[in-house]
């Protein structure tokens, strides 16, 4: 994105916010409701991933992924349900504490590429969830904060790859002969 479109988005975000005061329809308000029930969730098994993650490199990769990502991306949502006069959900997941070292058994414990794949998995679910948002919305300043989310999403979806790529975690695909 151009400094040029950073400055129209804005823009326009900012004489929306003066001019057009419809709320939010009910499938704006239903998306930004599963995208923090689903975040939410996320965030649980993010702090799972992390307490089992051995890799130095994914567990912060996976902080950042807490912090940056589902903790912002639900509290952008949440703020403009509130803005809408919408119920925020009432969902909650045990709160759970971010180890450095677990004690879990050799045979119970998820390996370093076997968390690796399942934030792969989730982060395609999560952009796709993303965009079908986006797609739907008629509000422009809803729009614009999950386009925002998205792209933050897209460089961490980045950073993951190329860290799975160096620890060779990714699968081998055999090529196609004809």
């Amino acid at each position: 994105m151009t400094i040029l479109d950073k400055v129209n988005a804005t823009s326009r975000s900012i004489v929306q916010k003066f001019v057009d005061k419809e709320p939010a329809n009910y499938i704006e308000a239903g998306l930004l409701y599963q995208i923090v029930v689903t975040g939410r969730y996320h965030v649980a098994l993010l702090t799972i991933f992390h307490n089992h993650a051995k890799d130095l490199e994914l567990m912060q990769l996976i902080k950042d992924a807490l912090d940056n990502l589902s903790e912002k991306t639900i509290k952008k949502c949440e703020d403009l349900l509130q803005t809408e006069d919408a119920m925020i959900p009432t969902v909650r997941f045990p709160e759970r504490l971010l180890e450095s070292a677990q004690n879990i058994p050799s045979a119970a414990h998820l390996s370093d590429m076997e968390i690796a794949m399942a934030l792969v998995n989730m982060h395609g679910a999560s952009q796709m969830a993303l965009l079908t948002a986006i797609n739907q919305c008629y509000h422009l300043e809803i729009g614009i904060e999950l386009r925002k989310q998205l792209n933050i999403a897209l460089d961490w979806g980045y950073r993951l790859l190329q860290l799975m790529l160096h620890r060779g975690w990714l699968p081998q695909i055999a090529k196609v002969e004809h």
